[in-house]
């Protein structure tokens, strides 16, 4: 599906044309296209693919998807695989954004992903100065919007950890907790796998040696990267939080189980001693020490009492009940 297809010049729309003019405003100097696509049929792309002479092979990855982050540099144009991430209930969809730019083109594939790049056109029709720079800044406007849905993502697991952190010192701590844990371990390695191929990639964007289409632009795509190691150095601390907190929840658990153990332990101990006294006297011989006794059983339970009541002061004192 086309979203649209805008021709620009010097920085502000010349005209909103359809894709079958593109040959011909490309030719206009100063002056490049920016088509935005959103999950476009085979048609579609093999037509971008004749106006703007993008490489086969490109168009190939930008058609079946499912691709790693990357940047990859072809003859006169630059590709980028970039993904986007999206909240579903508790879970992350990951979609994708397949772009091309050329000297005088910019064309944005997206698949999978809601949120499109309306709030990114709008932000450079209204740089004029910046968007003279051609295709180069809007490359970089596009990957810089996806980068900066990561930071919200990361501070809501970031926000979760800490409540699952609270939850652990609680006097009920079970094996949701490790459920919890493990799923926000599980969204973070979905974002640490959209941040960690870009970070390599964007030093051929940032370095001295760089493609045409983004000359002049390495600030830019330097700042995109410090974003994306700050990305990647949160992630790998939060990964290490929550390996810790799996660990301390795990021994809060071995804790519990513990206590509990001792108590049973405990009340085991007070029903053992007055099963012993009555199991002495239980065996019906003939010839046993106060058998025939008038107090004899009021002798035997209060044994039982003060003996158990003996063993439970002790058992308080160290803090087994």
């Amino acid at each position: 599906m086309l979203i649209r297809c805008v021709a620009y010049q010097q920085g502000r729309m010349l005209a909103e044309i359809k894709p079958e003019e593109i040959a011909r405003y490309l030719s206009i100097p100063d002056c490049f296209v920016w088509v935005a696509l959103f999950e476009p049929d085979l048609a579609t792309l093999q037509l971008m693919q004749q106006q703007f002479g993008v490489h086969p092979l490109a168009i190939e990855d930008a058609q079946h998807g499912h691709q790693l982050p990357k940047i990859e540099e072809y003859v006169g144009s630059v590709f980028v695989v970039v993904h986007m991430i999206e909240p579903e209930g508790d879970e992350l969809k990951v979609g994708e954004a397949a772009i091309f730019a050329g000297p005088n083109f910019i064309l944005s594939v997206r698949k999978g992903a809601k949120k499109g790049f309306q709030e990114v056109r709008a932000r450079c029709e209204h740089e004029p100065q910046l968007l003279s720079r051609g295709p180069g800044y809007v490359l970089y406007a596009l990957i810089d919007a996806v980068v900066d849905r990561y930071f919200p993502l990361l501070q809501s697991i970031e926000d979760e950890l800490d409540t699952v952190e609270e939850r652990i010192f609680d006097s009920l701590t079970t094996r949701e907790n490790i459920e919890a844990l493990y799923a926000l371990k599980r969204r973070m390695m979905i974002i640490r796998h959209a941040v960690t191929p870009l970070l390599e990639g964007l030093a051929n964007l940032s370095g001295t040696r760089v493609p045409i289409v983004c000359a002049g632009m390495q600030e830019y795509f330097r700042d995109i990267s410090d974003h994306l190691q700050r990305l990647s150095q949160t992630i790998e601390s939060n990964r290490e939080t929550v390996t810790t907190a799996i660990q301390v929840n795990l021994s809060m658990i071995t804790l519990q189980e513990s206590e509990t153990t001792k108590r049973l332990a405990s009340y085991a101990a007070l029903v053992a001693i007055p099963t012993l006294i009555a199991g002495i006297y239980g065996m019906n011989f003939e010839h046993m020490p106060e058998l025939h006794w008038k107090y004899g059983y009021f002798l035997a339970v209060g044994s039982m009492v003060v003996i158990d009541l003996y063993v439970f002061l002790k058992l308080r004192k160290a803090r087994w009940l």
